[in-house]
């Protein structure tokens, strides 16, 4: 052979090589769903050198470089989604505020367009009067809410739940907090028993009280069940980067929860949030074999 042909036939093979690599992530991706929970802070706070401004594009390089197909945000203010989605074209997002409009925070839930489809979404409240934008009972003092979509994947057309959340804050809040994730979880429980779960929320709660029992009475919680953890167990760390309590969680049912990790992304020392994110690579169960 001469080395014309030599140089032709090793092209060739690099690019067999590269082609079956690409179509070996592309299979890897289509069987897993890559969640993100990411409390953004919200962009009206006046946080001095942490103000949204000095901010805004080392969150969008963190989620752009964590490549989520779905993320779950709280304290989002709209202009906020609006800016993250202008620097990310792959994504869209959606939700509503704490008091139905768009004037305050919401539990914007973004998700990339090549992937996922929505097929239905809503909003409800954490209160005694679910349906009413807004309302408040159980002692809070702010409007507590899920945003919540069915989603579809493009690739094979499998569907999941997801659910959004920001439980209240407060020290005295826990009694609320219990309430929420009861009827949360009643939300949950009306669902199909074979339609997977995923739940993302900053839930100002450590995992050993009740809303998180609560909770993962029917949930796992990916921190406790991947096979593989990274990054520091807890996650609020109010722009210091030292954080002191696990308060943002991934919970699911019908997945597997491959890896998770707590991202610590800074840049000179800023933070993109006061919260780390957490993201976790979740695996699709197996389909059920057909029968011959």
């Amino acid at each position: 052979m001469n080395l014309s042909k030599m140089r032709v036939a090793r092209l060739l093979l690099v690019t067999a090589m590269v082609a079956c690599t690409a179509l070996n992530t592309a299979a890897l991706a289509a069987q897993t769903l890559r969640v993100m929970t990411f409390n953004v802070r919200t962009g009206v706070a006046n946080d001095g050198p942490n103000d949204w401004n000095h901010r805004r594009d080392l969150m969008v390089h963190t989620i752009g470089e964590q490549r989520p197909d779905v993320l779950g945000t709280q304290e989002l203010n709209k202009f906020q989604g609006d800016y993250i989605v202008s620097k990310l074209p792959q994504y869209v997002w959606f939700g509503i505020g704490r008091q139905g409009d768009d004037g305050d925070e919401h539990m914007g839930v973004f998700y990339r367009t090549d992937r996922l489809r929505v097929i239905e979404s809503g909003n409800y409240w954490l209160s005694d009067t679910p349906d009413k934008p807004g309302s408040m009972t159980w002692g809070n003092d702010l409007p507590r809410m899920v945003t919540w979509a069915i989603f579809e994947t493009k690739a094979d057309g499998r569907r999941f739940y997801y659910c959004n959340t920001h439980f209240p804050h407060r020290d005295q809040d826990e009694p609320a907090r219990t309430r929420s994730a009861k009827e949360l979880l009643a939300r949950l429980d009306a669902l199909p028993p074979q339609l997977p779960i995923v739940l993302t929320g900053d839930f100002n709660s450590s995992p050993d009280q009740p809303d998180h029992a609560i909770l993962t009475s029917r949930l796992d919680d990916a921190w406790l069940k991947a096979d593989s953890r990274s990054g520091p167990e807890k996650t609020f760390h109010d722009f210091t980067g030292i954080p002191d309590q696990r308060i943002d969680w991934i919970l699911y049912r019908g997945f597997r929860a491959l890896t998770v990790q707590t991202i610590t992304s800074q840049q000179g020392g800023h933070y993109p949030s006061d919260h780390f994110p957490v993201v976790a690579e979740l695996a699709w169960p197996a389909p059920p074999k057909r029968l011959k």
